[in-house]
Formats: C-alpha cells, sequence, structure tokens
C-alpha cells in the first residue's frame, strides 16, 4: 500500500491525569486532552477540522466535543460504535481523511469515567445494547473478565500455559509502570503477589485485569509534510489494518484456526499489516499490545508473528522479543481503551519517554483487542522520522 505508508503522522499527544474518580464530566475530560494534544504539537484549536473517538458505555462524541473546544467547522468526524477492538481503527480512519483531502488535522481522542461511572464489568448506568447480549447472559457471561477466562483457559489446556507464566507478564509491566510518573499503579509486585492476589473469574486473578480508570487521552493526526513543521518530531502512520469476521459468541469459524479459541483476530490481520508497513516482526522495535489482560497478551504475541503458536508461555519466560507495553500498559498505567498505547509508542519513537526510553526504538507496533469479545480487531505500525 504504497499510496497510505508514512504520508500521515502523528504530531502531538495528550493525556490528563489517570484516576479512580476525576470529579469531573467525560465531556472535560475530552477537552483537556484535546487541548493538550495540541499544545505537545504546537497547534491551536483554529488548526482543527476534524475529530474522532470510539465508544462503547461511557462517551463523549465529536459533535458535542468540537463546540465545547470552539472548533470553528468540522469537515470529517467519526463516532465509531465499539469497544478496545476498534481504538487502533480511529487513528487508522484519520489518517484516510487527511490522506485523501478530507481534512487537515484530526484530533483522536477516547475519554472515559470507566471508574467512577459506567463500569465495564456492568455497574453503573447501562450500555447501549448490543445484540450479542442476549446470546451471552443466558450462561453468566456480562463481565470481560468472564469472557476472557474461558479463552484463557482453552490455552491452558491447549498448550500448557501456567499461572506463573500469565504472572511474569503483570510483574514485567508493573516494573515498567514504575518509570512512568502517569501510572496509577508503581509499586513493584513479585510473582508471589501475584499468586497470591485474589481470583477474579478462574483462571484470572486481580493482578491479570488491567485498572478500571477515569481519564483521557488524544493523539493528532497530520500530514507527514505538515508535521515536520510543527514543534515535535514527527511519528509516520506506516501501516495500518483493522476488520473481522464472526462474533465468538454468536458465530463460529470466524478465526483462522475456524472454533479454536486460541488463535485470536490478529492471526488473520497481521499478515497484511506487516505487508502493508514493507517489514517482518523482527523489525518491531517496541510493542504496545492491547492488556485488557495478561492473557491477551500472551495471545498476541503469537498472533502477531513473535512465537509460534503454543509458545507464549516459554516465550515471555525467557524474555525475548521486543519491550512490551513500556509505560505499564492498562495492567499497571491506567485504562484508556487504546489510545494510550497509541500515544506511548508515539513517546518511544520520538526518545521522549524518559527513564522508560527503548533505546533507538525506530518501529513500534501498537494493537487493539485482538477480537475475542467483539468481532474484529485493529492495528498500527508506526516508524519514527528522525
Amino acid at each position: 500500500m504504497p499510496g497510505f505508508r508514512d504520508r500521515t503522522a502523528i504530531a502531538g499527544v495528550g493525556y490528563t491525569p489517570f484516576s479512580k474518580d476525576s470529579g469531573v464530566s467525560t465531556l472535560t475530560l475530552a477537552v483537556d486532552a484535546v487541548t493538550a494534544a495540541l499544545a505537545d504539537a504546537g497547534l491551536t484549536v483554529d488548526d482543527v477540522d476534524g475529530l474522532a473517538t470510539h465508544r462503547v458505555g461511557d462517551s463523549t462524541p465529536p459533535w458535542v466535543v468540537a463546540p465545547a473546544l470552539g472548533v470553528r467547522e468540522v469537515t470529517w468526524y467519526l463516532d465509531q460504535f465499539g469497544g478496545g477492538s476498534v481504538s487502533h481503527s480511529v487513528v487508522a480512519q484519520s489518517a484516510m481523511a487527511v490522506a485523501s483531502g478530507m481534512a487537515e488535522t484530526v484530533v483522536c481522542y477516547r475519554a472515559i469515567n470507566a471508574r467512577s461511572e459506567f463500569r465495564m464489568g456492568g455497574t453503573g448506568r447501562a450500555p447501549a445494547p448490543v445484540f450479542d447480549v442476549q446470546y451471552q447472559a443466558p450462561y453468566g457471561y456480562f463481565a470481560p473478565p468472564q469472557q476472557f477466562a474461558m479463552y484463557a483457559r482453552a490455552h491452558m489446556n491447549r498448550y500448557g500455559t501456567t499461572h506463573e507464566q500469565l504472572g511474569r507478564i503483570a510483574v514485567r509491566q508493573r516494573e515498567n509502570a514504575a518509570k512512568n510518573p502517569r501510572a496509577l499503579k508503581r509499586d513493584p509486585i513479585t510473582l508471589d503477589d501475584y499468586l497470591a492476589s485474589r481470583w477474579i473469574a478462574e483462571p484470572l486473578r486481580l493482578l491479570d485485569c488491567c485498572l478500571e480508570t477515569d481519564g483521557a487521552c488524544a493523539v493528532v493526526v497530520t500530514s507527514r509534510e505538515r508535521a515536520r513543521d510543527l514543534r515535535r518530531p514527527p511519528v509516520l502512520i506506516s501501516a495500518a489494518a483493522w476488520g473481522g469476521g464472526d462474533s465468538m459468541f454468536s458465530g463460529a469459524g470466524s478465526t483462522p484456526a475456524g472454533t479454536d479459541w486460541t488463535v485470536t483476530e490478529a492471526a488473520r490481520l497481521a499478515p497484511r499489516l506487516y505487508r502493508m508497513a514493507g517489514i517482518t516482526p523482527s523489525d518491531i522495535d517496541v510493542a504496545e499490545l492491547y492488556d485488557c489482560f495478561t492473557y491477551s497478551v500472551l495471545v498476541q504475541l503469537e498472533d502477531y508473528g513473535f512465537c509460534p503458536k503454543g509458545e507464549g508461555g516459554p516465550f515471555v519466560e525467557s524474555g525475548e522479543g521486543p519491550p512490551v507495553n513500556t509505560h505499564g500498559g492498562f495492567l499497571s498505567e491506567g485504562y484508556v481503551h487504546g489510545i494510550n498505547h497509541i500515544a506511548e509508542a508515539v513517546s518511544q519513537l520520538r526518545g521522549d519517554a524518559g527513564d522508560r526510553q527503548v533505546p533507538n526504538a525506530r518501529t513500534a507496533l501498537s494493537t487493539a483487542q485482538p477480537g475475542y469479545v467483539l468481532a474484529g480487531t485493529s492495528a498500527l505500525v508506526l516508524r519514527s522520522d528522525q
């Protein structure tokens, strides 16, 4: 896809503080994150002509955020229904809008009071209805840990994956978070701490699960040429892919391996993504893998080609492969539904990640939820322009 590769760039990133109770509306979080991202890029609201977000549960749409910001005219916007699976397609579609001339500067954001308001586990405000719920509810499937627990168990049963292997992911990401001043959880944990944490849905423990978080994150997408004239070194969007098949709750055979639940939609998407970028997994210097649970990291290491299928557990123990979730991820930094993974990849490729900086990071993979709960997934390959 030479017509897409490296034509657009991420020119700025912005965050609000992450907390368990923001004390402000989701709209305020969105405005603050967008404003911070524009300031990081050296732009103002007057430069914005596009806004994009995705939503499940707590959210605030572009047509509310735009007037709150004071955007004079929106020529393109995206308000995509979907959870973490679509988080990276929001940035990808914004890049397409810029590359096609539909917009010049698009700010992608996710704002969510996921701890103090609607909680993904089903408490708080009722979520928007999804047709698959009717197939899950009779069997007690309401919360994401219940859903992912079954997939983790399938991997354990087939390949001998152990609790200790999952625990190493949690421990390693907490080590990364200790170097991240934004992270909600920075105190070190040991494998014994992990094994002592309480069950949430077997085989998942508390420390297998991401943090319910109030917060927002935003990234600015513009053309490569324009980004080169702005405040920060641009990070090029080299490849983007998204898609999927039937939901795993309401259809069979939607994965490359049919009804093998140890394989995710990422296995189908990864070759297309790498082909578009003109790279292989060995070219990835840093990987920000969607970590709603430790298991989602392990299965993506396999499905994005860093190790063979079934060898994710030993691969994690070996410490091989690129640095993963250098900010601590959703497990320790905070859960902002995907966008904070992209922002961390940008920081790594700009070389401004501070104590957690990966030396000589030039190419990054950032991924969405790999397609277990919703029908699809999405991912980006980003590249330094320095």
